[in-house]
């Protein structure tokens, strides 16, 4: 059964980048291919050098009996969610962890490409970085990968995430990729789909582009959604109420227990001030942090995404951010919200990168617009 179960992941893996072939310049069709094996080799890496979370939630959906699997299903969200999508081909078709491997590694790609074809619709020049091409780089950076190739939640909400980029090219006529996308949000972390909500809300009202009707009526859409999930998320976070004072509590007991972990990338960020915490989440670790192979490509990662930043403030960010695309103001908002609550309470640096690699895409997006926006404008001051 294994062996049909590769031969079936070859095959869609084939026929999918086909009917891309056909959509794609020449050009980005190489590149992305060059990504397809990238990811694949980060497939391999997590089988045979990672031993986490993703084994146990494929094991345990292979122990499942038929009422755990329902209960899990429609009772449950995150992790025994997971448990529950795996019973099919853990339990029933009985496929190996492996072959779970390479069907989540396919997940990733999926999600991956929908970012690479949202970007070059996005961008209509490939932005520089002095000399350096920042795209399809960035599209290499290896927590991009790592992350997003593991049976779990983390490749699943990366195909949502990557569905929802894709459906904001042309909402009327993708809604349902976007729905598809908030719903597998929503089942994996709950908490990320509010995320999503506020943040496209926030874009929307922002964006010069949509009309007063279609503000009213996706506010109206957003509103209702907002409503319905909140008290799921809150029940899902075990808040008992929603207040500063809650929310503060929840942060800083987590924080700590997180921070006094015995373990290689626990620290305490309890005692940390408040930006000092979302830079944290954001750019560490750092050369100082390395302790193992995975931090010290982490680090470099890392260095390199906040030399980008750095050098971004020589051209106004408000600029480049009036003037963006709603995708772009969506993908500013969602990692400005998922960094500022969520490095409130994350005092572990492997779990940081693996929480970040949710935004980690639209961090990408923001950095490629706002410096192709740069050059353009720097293009414009010689000619004139």
């Amino acid at each position: 059964m294994d062996l049909l179960g590769i031969l079936f992941i070859t095959l869609a893996s084939y026929f999918y980048l086909f009917r891309l072939k056909k959509r794609l310049s020449k050009v980005n069709y190489t590149n992305l291919l060059f990504i397809y094996f990238f990811h694949l080799l980060f497939g391999f890496y997590y089988y045979f050098f990672v031993f986490g979370d993703s084994i146990g939630y494929w094991s345990q959906a292979a122990l499942l009996e038929r009422e755990t699997f329902y209960y899990c299903l429609t009772q449950q969200k995150g992790t025994l969610f997971i448990y529950a999508i795996n019973y099919f081909p853990a339990k029933i078709l009985g496929l190996s962890y492996f072959t779970g491997t390479m069907l989540y590694t396919f997940l990733g790609f999926i999600g991956m490409s929908n970012f690479y074809i949202t970007c070059i619709q996005l961008i209509p020049k490939n932005p520089k970085f002095n000399t350096i091409h920042l795209f399809p780089l960035l599209f290499f950076l290896p927590n991009l990968h790592f992350w997003s190739c593991a049976v779990g939640k983390d490749t699943l909400l990366f195909l949502a995430l990557g569905l929802i980029a894709r459906s904001l090219l042309d909402f009327k006529a993708k809604w349902y990729l976007f729905a598809i996308g908030l719903l597998i949000s929503y089942l994996v972390r709950p908490h990320i789909s509010l995320f999503i909500i506020i943040s496209l809300t926030g874009a929307i009202y922002f964006s010069k582009k949509t009309s007063f009707y279609q503000k009213v009526a996706l506010f109206s859409i957003m509103g209702i959604l907002f409503f319905l999930l909140f008290p799921k998320v809150m029940e899902f976070v075990k808040l008992e109420e929603a207040s500063i004072d809650s929310f503060t509590n929840y942060t800083s007991i987590k924080a700590a227990k997180l921070g006094s972990a015995n373990n290689s990338t626990a620290i305490d960020i309890s005692n940390y001030p408040f930006l000092l915490k979302v830079f944290t989440f954001l750019f560490r670790p750092l050369p100082f942090d390395v302790t193992s192979f995975p931090t010290l490509l982490a680090a470099i990662e890392n260095v390199f995404l906040l030399i980008l930043f750095l050098v971004g403030f020589r051209f106004n960010y408000f600029s480049s951010i009036k003037a963006a695309p709603l995708s772009i103001k969506f993908s500013l908002l969602f990692f400005l919200a998922g960094s500022i609550v969520l490095s409130q309470s994350l005092g572990n640096l492997g779990i940081m990168l693996r929480m970040r690699n949710m935004f980690l895409p639209a961090i990408i997006f923001f950095l490629l617009w706002h410096y192709y926006y740069l050059n353009t404008k720097n293009r414009n001051s010689l000619q004139s």
